[in-house]
């Protein structure tokens, strides 16, 4: 087995360089390890340090025991200790024998606790397009491929069962990261059901503009995830959200409606 790293995994800056070496030195005695994956914008080369998440996937060749998921909280705990980063670090923990199902739940360390979720088809795809490893085999060794038609039926469910019922809660939409996800979402969703590939958040704020996208709201994201805003104001923060929505629900409605029926 090639252990090797990736080397774009040297790109990195100092201290998120460090966290994922600790982490994967980290996790080796405490589970049965095969690889450690990383995708989003850590291998897709928008990672903004201190922003982004950083989105791992770890294989293991059996699943982990009561007492080794209680040590892998214990490790994820102490990474948070030492690191600023490890707040933003999700890793799923996926069995090399279980990865057939897209829809099986994985045992996963997201947002500072243990639960149970699916690897998405377009984790899988981005996973096979530009995975990073940082440990072990190569995703498409192990990992089943993601067809286009799979990929776009998961997208447009997405839209339906999530973001367009998500519109129905107006309180959620006066924070940054319900405005920043359901914004990109869209517009990387297009993309993909348009031309079959995948978009980076940098990417994503173009097609944003080009899909007539209130183009203060664009401005805000681009800011907060490239730039130094100041607070923003109450006021500006009740516009965005009523600027948002007026442009999500029917953009939304759009992308649902053309399935399947798009060229």
């Amino acid at each position: 087995m090639n252990h090797a790293s990736d080397d774009r995994q040297l790109l990195f800056d100092e201290a998120t360089n460090w966290l994922l070496g600790r982490f994967v030195s980290a996790i080796q005695p405490v589970v049965p390890l095969v690889s450690v994956w990383a995708h989003g914008s850590l291998a897709g080369g928008d990672y903004q340090p201190g922003r982004s998440d950083l989105d791992l996937i770890a294989i293991l060749s059996r699943p982990c025991t009561a007492a080794e998921e209680q040590r892998l909280g214990e490790v994820h705990e102490s990474l948070g200790s030492a690191s600023a980063l490890a707040s933003r670090l999700h890793c799923s923990y996926c069995v090399a024998g279980e990865l057939d199902d897209a829809a099986r739940l994985h045992l996963t360390w997201a947002h500072e606790e243990l639960m149970r979720r699916p690897v998405t088809p377009v984790t899988r795809r981005e996973l096979f397009d530009f995975g990073l490893v940082l440990y072990g085999e190569e995703p498409a060794a192990l990992l089943p491929p993601v067809t286009d038609e799979q990929l776009a039926e998961f997208v447009v469910q997405d839209m339906e069962s999530f973001w367009l019922p998500s519109l129905d809660h107006p309180e959620r939409w006066d924070r940054d990261i319900w405005v920043d996800l359901g914004l990109l979402t869209l517009a990387r969703a297009t993309v993909t059901l348009r031309d079959g590939k995948l978009i980076t958040k940098a990417e994503a704020l173009s097609v944003l503009t080009e899909l007539g996208a209130p183009a203060e709201v664009v401005d805000d994201i681009r800011q907060r995830r490239y730039g130094d805003p100041g607070p923003a104001s109450r006021r500006w923060i009740a516009r965005r959200a009523e600027l948002t929505l007026t442009f999500l629900r029917p953009a939304i409605e759009q992308v649902v409606s053309q399935w399947p029926s798009r060229p």
